[in-house]
């Protein structure tokens, strides 16, 4: 893959190499162009604020009184710096996979949202688009979120792996351990307060846990990630609903969770020993707290 280039290009969205980095409304258009002279612009949104009506998740903002300034200026610091780690990405030969891939899926969504999904890895047209679940798992995923009143662009989906897999095998641990700091690094900038793991590669991963995800889905746990402590909840994969269809109101149940625990704030006693004690568990508690039962 070639080297890239960044230009400004006026408007009102922004974005970077077909990967949505998240902008205020009235931010410029970024576009990022390939060494082969293509380039591709896509659309976003900056903050999780729903104007469509729904009962999605509103993120509340600053009193304009109290620092919005101040408030804008680190939302746009924490942006400027995920472009960079965007960059750094896009150019990664960490891993065998950067032979293979056509594009690095860096992620799509808000750089301020409150909800963060992690899947496994792209598969073939996320290779070749750029962006995340753009497949039959990805429309499911579009689907779901409408259902409880949020869209794509009011969070933020990302992977395990940026690179796909030949032929959509399973990641190797090599490949798992070279991009995990930039999961790290995504949550760090994004600073999400809710974490959906989709299936069982991101959910042992970020859990720390060697526990299945049949075991521990739907019930959510308090961990401490990248240095934050964030709700966790674990979901199974889209496209395991989709080879399965009895998953599906499964899945449909808990994303329904999902939007509760939004609404809940992070425990502050929680920070520290509890959070950091369930981050380095051997064995997953399928029982620990559980904040719906």
């Amino acid at each position: 893959m070639g080297h890239k280039t960044l230009q400004s290009i006026g408007g009102s969205l922004h974005s970077i190499g077909g990967v949505a980095i998240g902008a205020l409304f009235s931010a410029p258009r970024m576009e990022m162009q390939n060494g082969d002279g293509k380039s591709r612009v896509v659309a976003l949104r900056g903050d999780s604020a729903d104007s469509s009506g729904q009962r999605g998740y509103h993120r509340p903002h600053a009193d304009p009184r109290n620092g919005t300034r101040g408030v804008s200026e680190l939302r746009e610091q924490r942006r400027e710096r995920l472009v960079e780690v965007y960059q750094e990405a896009s150019v990664c030969t960490k891993c065998p996979l950067a032979e293979t891939r056509t594009n690095v899926v860096f992620g799509s969504g808000s750089s301020d949202a409150e909800l963060m999904f992690v899947g496994e890895a792209p598969g073939a047209e996320e290779d070749r688009q750029g962006l995340p679940f753009v497949g039959r798992a990805g429309a499911l995923l579009t689907e779901l979120l409408e259902e409880i009143g949020m869209t794509r662009e009011q969070v933020w989906i990302t992977n395990v792996l940026r690179c796909r897999p030949p032929g959509n095998r399973d990641p190797q641990p090599i490949e798992i351990e070279s991009c995990q700091p930039y999961t790290h690094r995504q949550v760090e900038l994004i600073e999400p307060r809710v974490i959906a793991t989709l299936g069982n590669f991101a959910t042992k991963l970020l859990t720390g846990s060697r526990a299945g995800i049949s075991r521990v889905r739907g019930t959510p746990q308090l961990r401490e990630i990248a240095g934050r402590t964030v709700f966790l909840m674990p979901l199974f994969h889209p496209a395991a609903a989709l080879r399965t269809p009895s998953l599906v109101d499964i899945l449909r149940e808990d994303f329904n969770k999902l939007h509760e625990l939004l609404e809940r704030p992070v425990p502050e006693a929680a920070v520290g020993s509890p959070a950091a004690e369930l981050a380095g568990s051997a064995e997953a508690r399928a029982d620990q707290l559980d904040l719906f039962g």
